[in-house]
Order: C-alpha cells, then sequence, then structure tokens
C-alpha cells in the first residue's frame, strides 16, 4: 500500500501521505499505523516491536502529509524504545510510544480463538452495504458506499441505520484483498491501521449508536497494542472485540486478533469519545 511508503526527510524524521476514510480528517489509524512503520526504520530488524500506546491529540488535515519526529529514547541490550510525534502545520496531532525487543524464547499461553463461521461462509460488509444503498441517507451516502481497502465479513451483522441494542461483543474476519509483498514489520504497521477501523463501535451497540448517525459526536482517544507473533494482513485475520464499559462520554474497548490457524497475533485497547448530542434529529 502506498500510505506505508515513508519518504525520509533528516535524520529521525519521515513523511507520509494522508488518507481520508469517509471523513473530514485523516483516519486514525493511519497516522498510528505510519507512526509506528517511522519508529521501525530506526530500529534494527532484528527487534520486532511488541507494544506500542498512543494518544490522539488533534484531527489531521487530509489535505497535508504528515511529518514523523522519531525521539531515540533508549537502546537497551534486548529493548529499544522510541516516541513518535506526528505533526502538521506545526502541531503534534498524535503522539505514539513503541518499543521494540530482541527475539527471544519463552513460556507461552493465550485465549483460545473463540469458534465462529470461517470468512467464506459468511457476507462480505461491502455487499451488505450494496444491498442497503437505497436506505442511505443522502448525506451519508458517498461515504458509507466508497470502497475500502480493507475487507470485513461481520459474525453477526448490524443494520447501522436503524440499530438494535445488543451486547458490547463484536467479531469479525478482515484482510487487505491484494497480496502484499512487504516484510513483517510492514505488517504490523498495517496491523496497527487496521485495528482501528470499526473497532470502538463495539462500546456504542449497547446504547443504539452508530458512527452514522449526525447527532452522535466519535474519536479515538488513545490506542494500544501488544503483539505475539508474525502475520499477514492479506491473509484472514480475526478481531474478537469486548467493551468492558462506558462512562462520561467515553466507551472502552478490548480486542484480541487471531490468525487463521487459531494464533493469538495481538491485544488492542482503546477509548473512544461516544458523545450523543442532546435534542438533535439521529439521521
Amino acid at each position: 500500500m502506498q500510505r506505508f511508503r515513508l519518504e525520509p526527510l533528516e535524520d529521525n524524521l519521515f513523511r507520509g501521505l494522508s488518507e481520508a476514510n469517509g471523513q473530514s480528517s485523516i483516519f486514525g489509524g493511519l497516522v498510528a499505523g505510519q507512526a509506528l512503520l517511522a519508529a521501525s526504520m530506526t530500529v534494527p530488524e532484528d527487534r520486532p516491536v511488541h507494544s506500542l500506546h498512543a494518544y490522539f491529540l488533534r484531527p489531521g488535515d487530509i489535505r497535508q502529509p504528515v511529518v514523523y519526529d522519531v525521539d531515540r529514547i533508549r537502546d537497551g541490550k534486548s529493548f529499544t524504545t522510541r516516541r513518535v510525534n506526528a505533526i502538521q502545520h506545526g502541531r503534534p496531532i498524535f503522539s505514539l510510544s513503541t518499543s521494540f525487543q530482541v527475539e527471544e524464547e519463552g513460556s507461552r499461553h493465550q485465549t483460545p480463538m473463540p469458534d465462529v463461521p470461517a470468512p467464506e461462509d459468511l457476507e462480505s460488509d461491502e455487499s451488505a452495504r450494496l444491498r442497503v444503498a437505497d436506505r442511505i441517507p443522502e448525506q451519508f451516502r458517498a461515504a458509507f458506499l466508497r470502497e475500502r481497502p480493507v475487507e470485513f465479513r461481520p459474525v453477526t451483522p448490524r443494520d447501522v441505520f436503524a440499530p438494535e441494542s445488543r451486547e458490547p461483543l463484536k467479531q469479525f474476519w478482515f484482510r487487505v484483498p491484494d497480496p502484499i509483498e512487504a516484510d513483517r514489520m510492514t505488517h504490523k504497521a498495517l496491523l496497527t491501521y487496521c485495528s482501528d477501523f470499526g473497532f470502538m463501535g463495539t462500546a456504542m451497540q449497547p446504547h443504539g449508536m452508530t458512527f452514522w448517525q449526525s447527532n452522535v459526536q466519535c474519536a479515538s482517544l488513545d490506542h494500544a497494542m501488544w503483539f505475539y507473533d508474525d502475520l499477514r494482513v492479506d491473509d484472514w485475520l480475526l478481531y474478537h472485540c469486548e467493551s468492558p464499559g462506558a462512562a462520561g462520554a467515553r466507551g472502552l474497548t478490548f480486542g484480541a486478533i487471531y490468525r487463521r490457524d487459531g494464533t493469538l497475533v495481538a491485544s488492542v485497547a482503546q477509548e473512544g469519545l461516544m458523545r450523543l448530542r442532546p435534542g438533535e434529529d439521529p439521521v
């Protein structure tokens, strides 16, 4: 993917292209993935990323590229730490801290992958969207029907224009449909990008809220990931998402991402803004 080829500008400075995702600002997952990739470009290849913690600070301008300023905080014997600020118009829009570790063997356990239908047995999100095209309000139509770089197959589809209240649990398969010839670090940066798609919507489900309601204001506030194993984003991955709670117009969601063979490859956590504007028409 072109958006994951960063341009080196100077020592510790990199530039990435912007992208809209049917929104007026840059998709947060893109900035997170690019920031992780920028950090990795200052780290030896034999130290894969094992965690990241980030805050979304300001909306990104889709008309301008993003500059990534990498701070080489520490290079230890086993761990390497980097801090990255994503900058537009002279101000940080995103801040990330990430850690890399020399590969080593150790004890291992994981929560088993949930028993869900295979992706081939589920309808694609794109097909479902086309089926309801005539019901899409005019103000949402272009964004709702735009082609997406990631393919999704939800285990339990939801009608986003007539959302019922349901438990804060979401499961879906996802992949980038086109083959990606890239190193494992780029695949992990792309996983970071993918991990932000629809994730915080899990916390909105008990309240009958969706991103497509005009009286709902949503935004990712922070994002954290832990990586356990190699993966390919051009092969099917299962995203299991659960929200333990919401309060103060914020919802928290935890996620687990599995390879098709049942191996847990990453854990995710995110808190997002889910503000309901009183008195406004939900459509």
